[in-house]
């Protein structure tokens, strides 16, 4: 099974927010880069990702489960977008920061590290496991 790292400013969409939606979830909207778009259709139903705030906090604040895969997105007026519905799972007791992740050997080949911008992006196993365990997981 797959991981993911979904990344989302704060003061546009935060964990709360994702976490008042409740098992119901929400979709995913809004991607416009093609590699995070390709992310977005290898997604399966039943995945996790981390919740990433980006720009404020910089930081994995928790999890989510992939509960819908891939579909238009309904804001795309080119019909080239999709969105998957994703619902939280649980916050990590302990943020991970962007420095802690960047400071971590064994994270430097992750994808956040190395390329930063991407929106929605995989994350290894063993990625997932240290993140999870500095968390407090």
């Amino acid at each position: 099974m797959a991981h993911w790292l979904f990344k989302s400013e704060p003061a546009t969409w935060s964990w709360d927010q994702q976490v008042a939606e409740g098992a119901k979830g929400t979709f995913w909207n809004g991607v416009r880069n093609h590699s995070a778009k390709l992310n977005m259709m290898a997604m399966k139903k039943g995945e996790t990702g981390f919740f990433y705030h980006s720009n404020e906090g910089k930081a994995v604040v928790g999890i989510v489960e992939v509960i819908k895969e891939y579909y238009p997105d309904h804001t795309d007026a080119s019909g080239r977008f999709g969105m998957v519905d994703i619902k939280a799972v649980k916050a990590l007791p302990r943020p991970v920061t962007l420095d802690e992740i960047k400071d971590t050997p064994s994270l430097a080949e992750m994808v956040l590290v190395n390329n930063s911008r991407l929106s929605v992006q995989p994350v290894s196993g063993a990625e997932w496991d240290i993140i999870c365990k500095m968390g407090g997981l």
